[in-house]
């Protein structure tokens, strides 16, 4: 244990063995950001007929090039009639096309006197014109299992009249907060104490990976409490997260706890922010298996570490393979900077120009420095022993919750 693990062997160790939780049926309208659990198959064509593109006339291209008599009026939602050769529709975006006419000419293109049309000559098949199932035909795959319902796939799941789909149900996890100098804000700080910045710094990123957060609590500074805390936590979650407890003080008790009634799989990885991490796995009394995630008490810690191992774990939970690992973007150093022994993980904003994408680092770096998470759009990673200068390309992690 005393050796640093690289991020790489923390993760497979996390997400080893780890199986999606079950699903759920959910109405569509309270779908938004779930994991669909089984495909979604389309039940009708999109669009449902041939439709005009634009507000103007539809003819058959044969006739164009003619003064057409004006035979009906297509509006949207209405069944038109046949239409003969040798006349025309007045018809509008969106209503269905005639039998008969095969192509639209936009209203601006065409002139209008006592009841007929004059049409610009060369008007080909299929001008202006949305032919049936053109989108999405019917009986196709609409959307893969694993897919994560953002809001236009909520309504390319609407446009098939579906009103419910099956979803992995939300994750439980249980966020617990250790140390006797965390208070809650709206309370009075005492001397040496500080307010929890990481409590509604995590429960957001949780619920915003997916997860549901069921249980909420302090943990006492001692031995047995932080045992039967754990213990309780178990209970109730799928997913237990500590913040702070997990170093070598003699007030850190959480590492010890969780060996003492579980397995712990990982301590202390080489990165920075967030060396003292452990991972690990408890028992609840029913035989599941309860994945443990215990971060560092320093805030920069905790979110970079939330992104990079909270993520992919609820996104294997979720069946999710995007959540699985954060985009890549490469970019161009607008710093200099030199790693030691450590991987290092910089809070950095995002800028573009002529040259590509360019990577301002915030200038303090510091593991209790929160403001530099505040707007920070990626994580650029900066290897171990590594000297770079500005312009030197580097790799960025983007931060995107799908």
């Amino acid at each position: 244990m005393a050796e640093l693990q690289s991020v790489e062997a923390a993760l497979a160790a996390l997400l080893k063995g780890v199986a999606p939780v079950d699903s759920e049926t959910v109405a569509c309208e309270a779908a938004g950001r779930r994991v669909l659990a089984e495909e979604v198959i389309a039940r009708l064509d999109v669009p449902p007929f041939d439709n005009s593109a634009m507000d103007g006339y539809a003819l058959h291209h044969a006739d164009a090039g003619m003064q057409l008599p004006v035979a009906q009026r297509i509006v949207a939602g209405t069944s038109p009639e046949p239409l003969a050769r040798g006349t025309c529709a007045r018809i509008f975006t969106g209503a269905a096309m005639p039998t008969g006419a095969d192509c639209v000419v936009m209203q601006e293109n065409v002139e209008v006197a006592g009841g007929e049309a004059s049409i610009p000559a060369a008007v080909p098949v299929g001008n202006n014109v949305r032919r049936r199932g053109n989108d999405v035909a019917a009986g196709t795959v609409l959307l893969h299992r694993g897919e994560r319902l953002n809001a236009a796939a909520l309504g390319y799941v609407a446009s098939q009249g579906i009103v419910e789909v099956a979803v992995r149900r939300r994750p439980r996890c249980a966020l617990l907060t250790s140390g006797d100098e965390i208070v809650e804000p709206g309370q009075a700080l005492e001397p040496g104490q500080i307010y929890n910045t990481n409590r509604p710094m995590l429960r957001d990123l949780l619920e915003s990976f997916g997860a549901e957060v069921t249980f909420i609590a302090s943990m006492p500074d001692d031995a047995d409490g932080t045992r039967a805390m754990l213990a309780l936590a178990a209970e109730q979650a799928d997913v237990v997260v500590t913040t702070g407890g997990v170093s070598v003080g003699e007030e850190d008790h959480v590492r010890a706890a969780i060996e003492a009634i579980g397995q712990l799989d990982l301590w202390r990885l080489a990165l920075k922010p967030g060396k003292p991490l452990a991972l690990g796995r408890l028992v609840a009394s029913d035989g599941r298996e309860v994945r443990f995630v215990g971060l560092p008490g320093n805030p920069v810690s905790s979110f970079v570490a939330a992104w990079l191992f909270l993520r992919p774990l609820l996104g294997a939970l979720l069946d999710c393979p995007a959540m699985g690992s954060l985009p890549i973007l490469p970019t161009h150093a607008a710093f200099a900077t030199r790693t030691g022994p450590r991987r290092h993980y910089m809070r950095v904003t995002l800028t573009m120009d002529g040259n590509g994408i360019k990577a301002h680092a915030f200038p303090d770096q510091g593991s209790g420095v929160l403001s530099s998470c505040v707007g920070a759009d990626a994580l650029a990673v900066i290897p171990a022993n590594a000297a770079i200068e500005e312009g030197d390309r580097i790799d960025c992690l983007w931060l995107r919750v799908d």
